[in-house]
């Protein structure tokens, strides 16, 4: 998993985005379905993983982003993905940890469901 990156190229209208696969260590993951089995592999693994939330839209994103692939590529026993939130749907996530533990997540604009999942673990 650390050995790959993948980067879409620039494709022309018509035609499906190619993914290269290089030798640095950054993977790019779009969606839920690709995060789980990467996830899941990595709880099964002594190896870092450093995980970059970013956005196309954020200036600070695109400025780290050279040091960040740089990193990936000297850094490479170590796990490096990178999340669009843009691609998500799953955003926004609410996540409620208590004494370091997850004790819930709401996924999406739920205001009445995370209102009361705070509530329920605020009188616990």
């Amino acid at each position: 998993m650390g050995g790959l990156c993948s980067s879409q190229s620039t494709a022309k209208e018509g035609e499906s985005a190619v993914i290269a696969v290089h030798s640095a260590a950054v993977i790019a993951v779009h969606s839920a379905g690709e995060w789980a089995p990467k996830w899941q592999s990595h709880t099964q693994s002594d190896k870092l993983m450093i995980i970059d939330f970013a956005a196309s839209w954020c200036g600070p994103c695109r400025s780290i982003e050279p040091a960040i692939k740089e990193m990936s590529a000297r850094f490479t026993n170590a796990v490096f993905l990178k999340v669009d939130v843009d691609d998500l749907p799953e955003v926004p996530t609410f996540v409620l940890v208590k004494r370091g533990q997850e004790v819930g997540r709401i996924v999406g604009t739920k205001k009445d469901k995370l209102q009361r999942t705070i509530q329920r673990h605020l009188n616990m």
